[in-house]
């Protein structure tokens, strides 16, 4: 494995077309995400996705590359009715020719964070400032306790007041047969805005998690899709997977979830929402953000669906808090693993 160091950029915010304006109002508190109003009421959102191409991403021995689209959101004036549309001709590779076991560039999620458009590497430990169409590293983050040379598997960011938070799976580390290994993915990282990591332990938090819907180990609850609401003052999880049954590579495939899940900021206390019905269980939650102008109430979501020998599909939905489908998957229409989304 190639050794990763801890990289510190600092960069004048601009936005990814190239004007000097700040990228996105929406990571400034006291700027908020603004929309276009239309005549008819409706408001149009900005949107931008990104891939983890898994081993895919590779483009040379020495590149990798993530693939960001750009797209629009639609909400009626009632907040009823939803479309998204994506750009054509509106994808952009994202490079890098930094990699940890010959692997790079894996994005799993998309932050707006103190003037920044932040994409984790789900491989190197590295989260990227996406700035005028190329990435650059901001900050690594080790693995587990801190101690550890492997970089994090950051699978969400979430912003809560002025921290980032980054995190794991959110359950034990196995291998692909069940077998634990180590705590690691359940610690989680809140991160500064100059950049500072603070390693915290929340292997407490995910078990009373997994209690709230009813599991216990060996069981499991995945994480991969997780915010906080200034407006609920809660945390919110939309898990990609659960089982009562020990981890299995090949079954996990189908163990996909219709849960959201609140809880209190002290995590003493819970609420479960099933999301529609179950339909597709191959389908998986990677990733979400609320939809501003809603007060927290609307989210949009990203799922994926990885079936061994078929393409990777993509899917977005939009649906309320209490559990009501508004947009129901939609495939983005292209074999690629879309992982982050956010206004942009």
């Amino acid at each position: 494995m190639k050794v990763v160091l801890s990289f510190f950029f600092f960069f004048e915010e601009k936005s990814l077309d190239g004007r000097s304006e700040q990228l996105c109002p929406s990571c400034n508190s006291s700027r908020p995400y603004v929309p276009r109003s239309l005549q008819d009421g409706s408001l149009v959102y900005d949107l931008l996705v990104v891939t983890d191409l898994a081993r895919y991403s590779k483009v040379s021995d020495t590149k990798w590359q993530s693939i960001v689209r750009r797209g629009v959101l639609r909400m009626s004036a009632d907040q009823r009715t939803f479309s998204v549309q994506w750009n054509a001709g509106s994808n952009v590779s994202l490079t890098t020719n930094i990699s940890a076991g010959g692997r790079a560039m894996e994005q799993s999620d998309l932050a707006v964070f103190d003037g920044r458009v932040l994409a984790p590497d789900d491989r190197t430990g590295l989260i990227y400032e996406i700035l005028n169409d190329v990435a650059y590293p901001w900050v690594f983050v080790s693995d587990g306790p801190g101690n550890t040379k492997k970089g994090l598997k950051i699978e969400r960011l979430t912003v809560k007041a002025d921290k980032l938070y980054a995190g794991g799976i959110g359950t034990e580390w196995r291998t692909k047969k069940g077998v634990y290994l180590n705590d690691n993915p359940m610690w989680v990282k809140i991160i500064s805005r100059s950049g500072e990591v603070k390693h915290v332990n929340w292997r407490s938090v995910f078990v009373k998690i997994r209690r709230a819907v009813g599991i216990q180990y060996p069981g499991y609850v995945t994480h991969e899709a997780v915010q906080w609401s200034d407006f609920h003052h809660k945390w919110f999880f939309l898990p990609r997977r659960e089982s009562h049954d020990v981890y299995d590579e090949v079954q996990d495939e189908s163990r996909g979830t219709n849960l959201l899940i609140t809880a209190a900021e002290t995590f003493s206390s819970f609420q479960v929402v099933k999301i529609g019905k179950l339909v597709h269980p191959t389908r998986g939650f990677s990733a979400f953000q609320f939809i501003p102008n809603t007060e927290d109430n609307l989210i949009i979501a990203l799922k994926s669906e990885e079936i061994h020998e078929k393409p990777v599909e993509s899917y977005v939905s939009v649906f309320d808090i209490k559990g009501n489908i508004l947009l129901p998957d939609s495939p983005l229409n292209t074999p690629l693993k879309f992982e982050g989304i956010a206004f942009v």
